[in-house]
């Protein structure tokens, strides 16, 4: 356990907090003479967890502290994060149901594949794209949640969804490409050894 894990630990943390600010529609506190409606502190959680996404990762590249554990939990810290937020934006009739199956379910896709991957032995890097679908999935977010009492910011948060919902099409036709092309790669050498060895066999047998 290092401080990058443990800021990943946290971000999982914040997701049923999230869940129940959001669902709840609570805490309404007022401070200094303004009122904090659940709306500011559910952006707030938000912005927080996703803080804590750059500084887990800087973290660990700075201090060589990049382990197996953060590898496998961060992905996954990401994922629930964002999956929660949009299923509670459901609930609140904020985002339409069918967009957030397409969201949820490629960042599930993506995650199936790059386990897959995994066990044969190779990585893929996250693309250009797919990173700046993260950025867009926080913003949209944001938005929408800020959105539930300030009606103005409706227009922003459709635009928002759109281009989360296409890019996240695009950077999971995007990974699935270069999944096959790394899979389609080990198949063929797999092939090319096998016939070797086929070809080996009947000449390396000791005739009677």
């Amino acid at each position: 356990m290092n401080l990058p894990n443990a800021l990943t630990l946290l971000r999982i943390f914040f997701v049923p907090v999230l869940i129940v600010v959001l669902l709840t529609r609570s805490p309404t506190i007022e401070l200094w003479g303004f009122t904090m409606h659940f709306e500011f502190w559910g952006v707030l959680i938000l912005l927080t967890a996703a803080a804590t996404d750059w500084a887990d990762g800087f973290l660990a590249r700075r201090r060589s502290e990049v382990t197996t554990l953060g590898i496998l939990l961060d992905p996954i810290a990401d994922k629930l994060l964002i999956s929660a937020a949009f299923v509670s934006l459901v609930d609140m009739h904020l985002v339409p149901g069918w967009m957030v199956v397409i969201i949820i379910g490629r960042e599930f896709t993506v995650l199936g594949l790059r386990n897959i991957a995994s066990a044969e032995g190779f990585t893929i890097e996250a693309s250009v794209l797919g990173k700046t679908k993260m950025v867009l999935q926080v913003c949209a977010v944001a938005v929408l949640i800020a959105g539930a009492r300030h009606p103005s910011l409706q227009p922003i948060s459709k635009i928002l969804l759109w281009l989360v919902v296409v890019s996240a099409l695009v950077s999971a036709a995007q990974y699935f490409s270069r999944f096959w092309a790394k899979v389609d790669d080990r198949i063929k050498q797999r092939r090319k050894l096998r016939m070797l060895e086929s070809r080996k066999k009947p000449q390396d047998a000791i005739p009677l």
